[in-house]
């Protein structure tokens, strides 16, 4: 798997710290809940300064350390700049894997992270930068995760 070079941009939107470890009860869950809110509230086309054409993004950033640490969680849309109403991350410009998955949502995204997590169990070589990664939802059965990777 080649890595891609990703040129850094914005997304704004609604956004949660969490850990996975807390992901993986539902008492604790907090990210279901901020997709939730994004799309009942109808977000996408309530954000300003979204970008024409943006996919929905969700975005991790601010990692404690690694997969095992928090991270900030932000569901959201590409901006030309951030918002007083809405959390903003910048998406680190970098090198970048990126892991496909088409189906019924979330199930594809969720089998995708496994495959993800499989993927560098199975490369120790190859090291995350955990700067940012982030899902693009192009349509509502396919998800592109893009995972940091630290250059050669």
């Amino acid at each position: 798997m080649n890595p891609i070079h990703i040129t850094g941009f914005t997304v704004a939107g609604l956004a949660t710290r969490t850990k996975n470890s807390d992901e993986f009860n539902p008492t604790t869950a907090k990210i279901a809940r901020v997709w939730g809110q994004f799309f009942a509230g109808n977000l996408i086309d309530k954000i300003p300064s979204r970008l024409a054409n943006s996919p929905v993004y969700g975005v991790y950033a601010a990692y404690e350390n690694d997969a095992n640490g928090f991270y900030d969680l932000t569901a959201g849309v590409s901006v030309s700049e951030g918002s007083a109403d809405f959390s903003t991350v910048n998406i680190q410009a970098g090198d970048y894997l990126v892991f496909e998955a088409r189906g019924a949502m979330p199930a594809a995204v969720i089998q995708a992270w496994g495959n993800v997590w499989a993927y560098f169990e199975q490369n120790p070589q190859i090291k995350r930068s955990y700067q940012t990664d982030f899902e693009s939802y192009l349509g509502p059965n396919e998800v592109h995760i893009y995972i940091g990777v630290v250059g050669e």
